[in-house]
């Protein structure tokens, strides 16, 4: 490692301040406020916090958030909660911060960069030295005197600000991935409300409007509507029961002690929740939550495991476009339909007597084409950010370590 790295107590650079308590009717209205979530899930402090709170004009100079600030978790039921960090790029105007976590704000002479902070504290050195400590607890937390005994590696300001760069440049072009695959899925999901619930098309050409649709993407449409149990629908479509366009089958137990490594995603209720060597369903494939987060609809572009707390999508034959079928089933509403029990669920029978009006098999066929291009590029963007993941997460280590000198780093990005 450099002789230029130095290691401080965090005591020495920072000043430690606890957040802001108050009741839950407080919340809700008035100035922005950084919460627990917002710290435990993000290297940096989002750029706009959506969570507000009825502050006084004394707590919000006390306790605000500005450029350098470093928020830790410090109080949880596991360790692995504790001592999670957000750093401030930026002053949030009127933002205070919430009472479940420490404050450490630079001192005059600090010379730390916020970017490098931003991922020291979320590496493998800092977190070993949380872990390390909360263990002489009988329960995860985290005070000041501890805080004053924790320690930062450090390498001249220069070289902080040039790690931080090259991490926080992969880390943007994640989330522009992330935000462009919302995008894309958004735009599918617009195209679904306007074809199948607005039936946009079909009232253009009754009005004698033009779709906007070109002519042959227009002709597959009727020119008018005709009633039906469920209201006015477009002519020749049909209103059936879900549960004659699909199968909701059961998924399979997969403890995450019996999952092998492999590069098979693995599908709860509420999403991704692990890999595995073998795939129990081949893709694209819709999960739809049964348990713990009911009705919760996911797209999967690839082969994937499905555990039991979730349905799997099999199609009938009147309807064998995935792509109608995933958004047909977000647009039911299926969280509703599960049980207010202490483990909610979803009883896959009530979702099979839900209707659905289906259109004609050319215009399912033309949705299916669109929709499906979109979700590829959506699936695109995901898999870039993965791999952009991982180069992160294997810089990350020998960056703050020291181990892998950014000179280098340089000098091999110059080469492009």
């Amino acid at each position: 490692m450099s002789t230029e790295w130095r290691e401080v107590t965090l005591d020495c650079l920072y000043e430690f301040s606890s957040g802001l308590s108050k009741p839950r009717t407080e919340f809700g209205t008035g100035f922005p406020f950084l919460s627990f979530k917002d710290v435990f899930d993000n290297y940096f402090v989002p750029r706009e916090l959506k969570e507000r709170v009825r502050s006084t004009e004394q707590e919000r100079r006390a306790l605000s958030v500005k450029r350098g600030d470093v928020f830790l978790t410090r109080t949880s039921e596991t360790v692995d909660e504790l001592g999670m960090s957000c750093v401030a790029l930026r002053d949030i105007p009127d933002a205070t911060f919430n009472g479940f976590t420490k404050r450490l704000r630079p001192r005059p002479d600090a010379r730390v960069a916020p970017e490098y902070a931003g991922y020291y504290f979320r590496g493998p050195e800092f977190r070993s030295q949380v872990y390390a400590m909360s263990s002489l607890s009988t329960r995860a937390s985290l005070n000041s005197e501890m805080l004053s005994r924790l320690t930062i590696r450090l390498p001249s300001t220069p070289v902080q600000e040039r790690i931080g760069a090259v991490l926080k440049a992969l880390d943007d072009k994640i989330d522009l991935n992330r935000r462009m695959s919302e995008t894309l899925e958004a735009m599918a999901q617009a195209l679904f409300k306007s074809w199948f619930v607005d039936f946009e098309p079909v009232r253009a050409k009754a009005a004698g409007y033009n779709t906007g649709l070109g002519v042959s993407l227009g002709a597959v449409f009727p020119a008018e509507l005709a009633e039906s149990d469920v209201g006015e629908i477009p002519a020749g479509w049909l209103v059936q029961e879900i549960g004659d366009l699909l199968e909701l089958a059961y998924g399979k137990a997969l403890r995450a002690e019996d999952r092998k490594i492999g590069t098979v995603p693995v599908y709860g209720s509420n999403g991704q929740v692990g890999w595995h060597d073998q795939r129990l369903v081949s893709g694209p494939g819709i999960v739809v939550g049964r348990k713990g987060n009911p009705g919760v609809v996911t797209w999967v572009p690839t082969d994937f495991f499905p555990i039991d707390t979730t349905f799997f999508v099999i199609p009938k034959l009147d309807c064998r476009s995935l792509e109608f079928l995933f958004f047909a089933l977000q647009d039911q509403g299926l969280s509703a339909l599960g049980a207010d029990s202490a483990v909610p669920g979803v009883n896959r029978n009530l979702i099979y007597q839900s209707k659905q009006i289906l259109p004609s098999p050319r215009v399912l066929e033309e949705f299916s084409r669109i929709a499906g291009s979109l979700l590829d590029r959506s699936r695109e963007c995901v898999a870039e950010a993965q791999v952009l993941g991982a180069l992160r997460d294997a810089l990350l280590p020998g960056l703050i370590s020291g181990d892998l000198m950014i000179d280098r780093m340089s000098t091999l990005g110059g080469r492009g």
